[in-house]
């Protein structure tokens, strides 16, 4: 196998990040602008297609099916709290009573593919994590409430909720993340070993 020269390496990397980031983002604004347009299955089939496309590229697809769907789960179990406790509620999307809106979930989804690209430098600050968390979850909401996606009818104590609910999830999602995220070498010859290094040329 040919090595790649680090500049090249860096660049697709840069590249694999920005991707990353634009999907992540253009993923939330059309989950949020469709629910408040009362089209919620717009975002929903946009995240589809960002998934589709990232499950191509990264190396361990598998790893990264198990961590949007743990992501989903928390996110189904998290908002649906909130929705039960009267403090929020979505005009669109629901499809069950006293559950969060499908296109909640499709953010959770799209949220937990930038846990292995753009948002890696966060393995091991779990603090970090869950005071990001803490601020910018909430703040996600409120914008989301200015496009008309949410309504919160009790200010205060639905976003001390989500402050709690976000510290918690993100560092969490966090160590799931790097807990997975590990080669796998399932596939390789035996006679390969982890600790080979490759001599150098006489």
């Amino acid at each position: 196998m040919v090595r790649q020269s680090l500049p090249v390496r860096l660049v697709k990397i840069v590249i694999r990040y920005a991707y990353n980031f634009t999907a992540s983002e253009a993923g939330w604004f059309a989950c949020v602008i469709g629910a408040s347009k009362g089209l919620p299955w717009v975002g929903p089939l946009v995240v589809i297609a960002f998934l589709s496309i990232h499950l191509r590229i990264v190396k361990r697809p598998k790893t990264e099916v198990r961590l949007i769907f743990s992501a989903v789960a928390l996110g189904l179990l998290m908002d649906s709290l909130l929705v039960g406790s009267g403090w929020v509620s979505y005009p669109n999307g629901t499809w069950l009573t006293g559950f969060a809106p499908y296109w909640i979930l499709a953010m959770w989804a799209i949220f937990a593919t930038t846990l292995n690209t753009c948002m890696v430098w966060m393995r091991g600050r779990l603090v970090l994590a869950a005071s990001l968390g803490a601020v910018f979850g909430p703040l996600a909401y409120l914008a989301g409430e200015e496009f008309g996606a949410i309504t919160f009818h009790a200010r205060v104590p639905a976003m001390l909720a989500l402050g709690v609910i976000w510290a918690a999830s993100m560092p969490l999602l966090v160590a799931l993340a790097a807990r997975w995220d590990v080669p796998d070498h399932t596939n390789r010859p035996v006679y390969i070993q982890d600790d080979w290094k490759v001599p150098p040329h006489a």
